[in-house]
């Protein structure tokens, strides 16, 4: 079976699955373009139907370096190539703002993505549980998402992806649009990541109330069954699942767990590493399906659901 990192790198850390470069310092933008893997542009062909007549409504897009068929897109879509989603981030470099911290290509081509870290104080939870900020943007080639730009909370004890815990739009993943506007609407986005320190700030307070708040073995395992939507009458049964079993004990025992002290923030973070190194038998499919798929919406359920179950 195919991985589904098709190319990456990292900055000082193994990349997922093993797959990929591991730089000692931070690129530059020509270089992480490189070392991603992602030195390629993606054209657009005309389709045709099997008598030779020309279909113009839909046009397909075509990794140009392999001839690689990327998706099949509406005939208004624009093409971002590689080179302009890096060049997003320049600015950032230039007044040493962020750096580029990991970068690459999952599903042959088909998405593309790049994480930078945000160069100001890291939020301090607890102790010395530490979450540092990330600006993550990714864009598909197949037409399946548009251009998506948002501000990642990473912990750092155990390098895994957090919530934000900001209920107003700005804090969600931005979209644009593949449309002739798609470099002039990044442009706009610039001007929006001003706001990424006060957010992050606000998402660091719901953290540390989390932390604030002791949790039962039995809200722990309910906690568990709401994030996961377990029926009712399951709930009731005697024997525990597996995946409450594995929850329970990360819970306990899992990365930056052991040290500090129970509470509702060691809990949602079981449940982060839970999805991020145990949920399913492919590592190589967990960290599409952390940013992009299941696991992005369990974890933000997860997130909404501790801080509103350690309120009551």
């Amino acid at each position: 079976m195919a991985h589904e990192v098709e190319t990456m790198f990292s900055v000082r850390e193994i990349p997922w699955h093993k797959l990929g470069k591991v730089l000692k310092d931070n690129p530059s933008v020509k270089e992480a373009i490189k070392f991603a893997g992602l030195d390629w542009n993606v054209e657009k062909i005309p389709l045709f139907t099997e008598e030779g007549e020309e279909i113009d409504t839909h046009v397909a897009t075509r990794r140009i370096k392999d001839s690689r068929i990327l998706g099949v897109v509406g005939c208004n879509y624009e093409v971002l190539q590689n080179n302009e989603a890096f060049e997003f981030f320049q600015p950032f470099i230039d007044a040493r703002e962020a750096v580029l911290e990991t970068a690459g290509s999952l599903m042959m081509g088909k998405r593309v993505w790049i994480l930078a870290q945000i160069l100001r104080d890291p939020m301090v939870i607890t102790g010395d549980d530490i979450v540092r900020k990330y600006i993550l943007l990714s864009n598909s080639h197949d037409g399946s998402q548009a251009v998506r730009v948002g501000f990642t909370p990473i912990r750092v004890v155990c390098n895994n992806t957090l919530s934000m815990a900001i209920s107003n739009a700005e804090s969600r993943l931005l979209r644009v649009k593949h449309s002739a506007q798609v470099k002039a609407n990044l442009e706009e986005i610039r001007e929006i990541m001003n706001l990424a320190n006060q957010q992050f700030e606000a998402t660091a307070e719901k953290y540390r109330y989390l932390a604030s708040r002791d949790i039962s073995s039995e809200d722990l395992e309910k906690y568990v069954n709401v994030i996961f939507q377990v029926p009712e009458d399951k709930n009731k049964e005697a024997t525990r699942s597996p995946r409450q079993d594995k929850i329970i004990f990360l819970f306990e025992n899992g990365r930056g767990n052991k040290e500090i002290s129970k509470s509702w923030w060691t809990a949602y973070n079981a449940v982060t590493e839970y999805l991020q190194h145990e949920k399913g038998n492919e590592a190589e499919r967990r960290l599409n399906n952390m940013w992009f798929g299941e696991s992005k919406r369990i974890n933000d359920r997860a997130l909404d659901t501790a801080l509103a179950m350690a309120g009551k």
